[in-house]
């Protein structure tokens, strides 16, 4: 990679790289991401939270925050990936602002074509412009987090809790642990658990862990050549069959033939 790969500008009709499955399944990334929504509707799933989203909405999430975005071809915006920059100041955890003020919109569009410009421009010192531009849109995200209508609010307890199984299941999606064994490790019953990821996502949380493997899944299927059998043991299924059984329930069609038509 060259020296312009420090931080990326996806434009949303690339994110799906094709494929809607992409954004719109239960994921996360390596780097932190700041999407800049300027048109279109929808609704987005952050750590365990699913709100709507419309126009002027900025979302921020961490590295490793599972996520899932609906998106149609009527939303349009930019992602801006702050990869290969850990000491950037970014936030700890993830926000959803919803930008009134167009002033305040137009700070943030003027920074994100001014990053595009270096990245396309490959000008002298555009190494140096797009570190101090990429601090800029941190500071313009962080005054936005203190300057929010609402003023700081702690999360209720069932976004709490809803956000700390969605970082366990984060942690863990790849091995055998049940709802039970994370409801456990929380504290609670598998019963509560799953009425709290109702009512903060509209999931049950043995929805988010299925959807969370089978996103993953879908991804090694389409972009690696591993065999099956070993893609199913790397998720903790039980069995291969197990594995097809799940897989072909959530994506509507075996792995054999999803990777085919990927």
């Amino acid at each position: 990679m060259s020296l312009f790969s420090e931080l990326r500008l996806v434009p949303f009709s690339r994110l799906t790289n094709g494929s809607r499955w992409r954004v719109e399944a239960m994921r996360s990334y390596s780097a932190p991401q700041l999407l800049w929504i300027t048109k279109g509707q929808g609704r987005i799933t952050v750590g365990g939270v699913t709100r709507g989203y419309g126009a002027h909405n900025a979302v921020f999430i961490p590295a490793h925050t599972m996520h899932g975005f609906e998106m149609t071809t009527q939303v349009y915006g930019t992602a801006i990936v702050f990869s290969g920059m850990p000491d950037m100041d970014l936030p700890d955890g993830p926000h959803h602002l919803r930008i009134r003020d167009g002033a305040v919109q137009a700070e943030l569009t003027i920074l994100v074509e001014s990053l595009q410009r270096e990245i396309d421009g490959r000008r002298p010192e555009a190494k140096r412009a797009i570190r101090h531009l990429a601090g800029l849109v941190s500071v313009w995200l962080d005054r936005q987090i203190l300057l929010e209508e609402d003023g700081p609010r702690r999360p209720d307890s069932a976004r709490r809790l809803a956000s700390g199984f969605a970082a366990l299941v984060e942690k863990d999606f790849r091995s055998a642990k049940s709802v039970s064994d994370y409801a456990a490790e929380l504290g609670v019953t598998p019963t509560h658990l799953t009425r709290v990821c109702n009512r903060t996502c509209g999931r049950t949380a043995s929805d988010l862990l299925a959807e969370r493997k089978i996103s993953e899944a879908q991804r090694l299927l389409a972009d690696t050549r591993a065999p099956i059998k070993e893609i199913a043991s790397a998720l903790g299924y039980a069995s291969p069959a197990y594995f097809t059984r799940a897989f072909q329930a959530r994506a509507g069609a075996s792995p054999t033939t999803f990777r085919k038509g990927h």
